[in-house]
């Protein structure tokens, strides 16, 4: 016999529902994390993508190609994936090198987005990361001792993100959201800041 949540006592019948329930539960939580890890493997995501985007499978399965958030983004900067891009073609990228995300407040993109494939997060772009953002410090050339800054200049975040130290080079900071707009700023070439995907 078993106890019951409220204190009622179970019957050794009832204490085999309950355990098989449990199991059961437990089966199906196991089954879903691996379902999930198995989707990941098989829709990796290789794109950046617009701010406020499911995991990749979830997103893939979402997105109908309405093509309403490369309308909405206030610079261009969202444009379709080539038909190459196998699972991915026609759904919403962003190429940083080429057009980076100003990290808008309005954040426009995901909030005319039909399907929930985008969704604005409820704090803005106080935790959303579109990708995680490198300095290569041998390349830069503030850390050669000469005067630039123009990444901090044109950082749409500000100093939280992106600022300078004491002797004028640049540091990534803990609010950097990985747009890319000082990626394409940098006057090295290449780049001397490169950008990862978020691999959520």
């Amino acid at each position: 016999m078993g106890v019951e949540p409220g204190g009622g006592v179970l019957t050794g019948a009832d204490d085999q529902v309950s355990r098989r329930g449990f199991l059961s539960e437990a089966l199906k939580l196991l089954a879903r994390e691996a379902g999930g890890l198995l989707a990941e493997q098989m829709a990796p995501r290789r794109h950046f993508r617009p701010p406020g985007a499911l995991p990749e499978p979830a997103f893939l399965a979402a997105c109908t190609r309405c093509g309403y958030c490369v309308e909405a983004c206030p610079v261009g900067a969202i444009v379709t994936a080539p038909s190459s891009a196998g699972l991915a073609a026609a759904t919403p990228v962003i190429i940083p090198e080429t057009e980076p995300c100003i990290a808008c407040d309005g954040m426009f993109c995901a909030t005319v987005c039909p399907t929930g494939a985008l969704v604005a997060p409820s704090d803005g772009w106080a935790r959303e990361r579109l990708g995680f953002l490198d300095l290569d410090t041998d390349r830069c050339i503030a850390f050669q001792g000469i005067e630039c800054g123009v990444c901090v200049r044109v950082c749409p975040i500000g100093p939280a993100a992106l600022d300078l130290d004491a002797k004028g080079r640049p540091v990534i900071g803990a609010a950097c959201v990985g747009c890319g707009v000082c990626v394409r700023a940098c006057v090295t070439s290449p780049s001397s800041l490169t950008l990862t995907l978020n691999e959520r």
